[in-house]
């Protein structure tokens, strides 16, 4: 009996850490997470967990700029499931992105807003694409608004 209560307390508390440890908060508090969560999510096809990191209604707004690298024109989405759809399974995005070497740099952040900088290196190529995703603070967590793509520059390798 008493075995069983402390295999029963030991489990409660692995689920307790585990729980916590997958909370909002676990990648909400830091831009930089956020950013690599963003990607963990993407290969998961995660569409639920995407919606939580990204801000779509501002993500909605960017129109000039294509986020997925190498087009010739921007795409314009009319919906955030179009956005989702975009970052997930086949989208043109997804693919793009998954196609290079990601590189998550540290966070800049300026009170309620910060940039991380992300290099998409293409080996193949020698080409590397610098983006600063930008983050502000939604009701406490960092969301990501615009994955503004920098500049395309010689990757040196």
């Amino acid at each position: 009996m008493k075995r069983m209560s402390l295999i029963s307390i030991s489990l409660l508390l692995v689920v307790l850490i585990f729980a916590g440890g997958c909370s909002d908060a676990s990648y909400s508090s830091d831009p930089k997470q956020v950013v690599i969560s963003l990607f963990g999510a993407m290969e998961k096809d995660d569409k639920a967990a995407i919606a939580h990191i990204l801000d779509l209604p501002e993500l909605m707004k960017v129109v000039n700029d294509d986020y997925a690298l190498q087009t010739d024109k921007p795409r314009v989405f009319t919906s955030p499931q179009e956005v989702l759809e975009d970052l997930t399974e086949t989208g043109l995005t997804k693919q793009r992105w998954f196609s290079f070497q990601r590189i998550v740099n540290e966070a800049e952040v300026n009170g309620e807003t910060a940039t991380v900088g992300v290099t998409f290196v293409d080996k193949k190529n020698s080409k590397g694409y610098m983006a600063k995703f930008g983050l502000h603070l939604v009701n406490g967590k960092w969301k990501i608004y615009t994955f503004n793509t920098v500049k395309e520059s010689d990757a040196g390798y």
